[in-house]
């Protein structure tokens, strides 16, 4: 958005967090509603829902617009952030165990790269059409919107087998792994989600970048953050997903102070570099955290069968509650995005700068290497919770 529209640093922020926060809080309903409706019922009813942010954009999208207006938009925009939950949900229980990995890992991999796909669709657009040109984006994506729902209807199934499973759900909010993993999901794909958004506005208000120029770099994060996801849940493979994810947070740690000294020195080369690099280690720390949930649990059955528990019945337990588990730490996660435009949001407000957002992010991804030391990697931590989930591949 120009200066045509009238909104200044801090309310774009938040025009760019409410959709995030409205995409985080459907997460839950819209795995659900996979067993309720049927994968290819929900899936036609959630990709034509998309037409009502687009169109409603659409004729909004013009100077002069109240910023309530915008934000409505916004919020109404949030239905999108539903439907990866439930393509995952689908997934997962469509594919039989010897294809889900590749299965889910494409999905995961396809969604997030739509994010570097928009903003070089959108650079296309400004480059050719100038910024002033909104609407043009939003109606390359109407039609593959419909293109979409019509697939979805020819091409896919029902499973009239699947139930959803609220007891697991209830068991797992009781479960304190559940809490842990969120955390450190806030911090690995809420960062990724956060920083998409605020990528451009950070270089527009830091560093007085076009909106052209900015979009001419801001694609990389995301697009590498995506294209290395797979590789965090290979290492987490190799050499057990604690340990990448505990190293990956220094990483973003160290990434974060990268981009603190460049803004110091007021280099614009070096504070890209930096911030391309917490995207990638962000990407990175998305596909070993979400491989550590299963691997939790498995571990939890293994102390229990060696206590004498059934076998049987405690590996099913597993399945079932890291299920839930996941989709609750999907949704929870994903409110990083929300506390990182936030963030942005009031530094700028009050520094004009976003380096005391910067350090708060810093802060945090400190706590987060801590607690990950210290709840699965620190050899005297309790039994449940260390080191038989360390063997088990967390």
């Amino acid at each position: 958005m120009g200066p045509e529209y009238g909104i200044d640093a801090a309310g774009k922020f938040i025009l760019v967090g409410v959709p995030t926060l409205v995409g985080s809080v459907l997460r839950l309903p819209y795995s659900f509603a996979v067993a309720r409706f049927g994968g290819r019922n929900w899936t036609i009813i959630s990709a034509a829902l998309l037409l009502i942010p687009t169109i409603f954009a659409a004729i909004i999208m013009h100077p002069g617009t109240s910023f309530s207006t915008f934000l409505l938009a916004a919020a109404v925009a949030g239905v999108g952030g539903g439907n990866f939950a439930s393509s995952m949900t689908n997934i997962n229980t469509f594919f039989p165990d010897a294809r889900k990995g590749w299965a889910l890992g494409l999905n995961a991999g396809g969604g997030n790269i739509g994010v570097p796909v928009i903003q070089l669709v959108g650079l296309l657009i400004i480059a050719t059409a100038g910024a002033g040109a909104p609407r043009i984006l939003l109606g390359i994506y109407i039609p593959l919107i419909v293109v979409a729902a019509v697939l979805a209807a020819l091409n896919m199934d029902n499973l009239t087998s699947v139930r959803n499973d609220t007891g697991a759900f209830r068991e797992s909010i009781r479960e304190r792994q559940t809490w842990v993993m969120s955390l450190l999901y806030i911090g690995t794909f809420g960062s990724f989600i956060g920083f998409s958004f605020a990528f451009g506005l950070v270089l527009q208000n830091q560093f007085g970048r076009t909106p052209l120029q900015a979009a001419a770099v801001t694609f990389i994060g995301p697009l590498l953050g995506s294209v290395i996801r797979p590789w965090g849940g290979k290492l987490a493979d190799s050499y057990g997903g604690a340990w990448i994810t505990f190293w990956n947070f220094i990483a973003m740690a160290v990434s974060a102070g990268l981009v603190l000294l460049a803004s110091a020195m007021h280099s614009l080369g070096l504070f890209t570099a930096g911030f391309v690099l917490l995207f990638a280690f962000s990407g990175l720390g998305n596909g070993s955290t979400y491989k550590m949930i299963p691997a939790i649990f498995r571990g939890q059955a293994r102390v229990a069968i060696a206590a004498g528990a059934d076998e049987e019945a405690a590996l099913l337990r597993a399945r079932r509650i890291s299920g839930a588990v996941i989709g609750i730490v999907g949704a929870i996660g994903a409110m990083g995005g929300l506390f990182i435009n936030l963030a942005f949001r009031e530094s700028f407000l009050t520094a004009k700068s976003g380096d005391p957002a910067f350090w708060s992010f810093l802060a945090f991804y400190v706590v987060c290497t801590a607690v990950t030391y210290v709840v699965y990697l620190r050899p005297a931590a309790p039994a449940t919770t260390s080191a038989p989930l360390a063997h088990a591949g967390v």
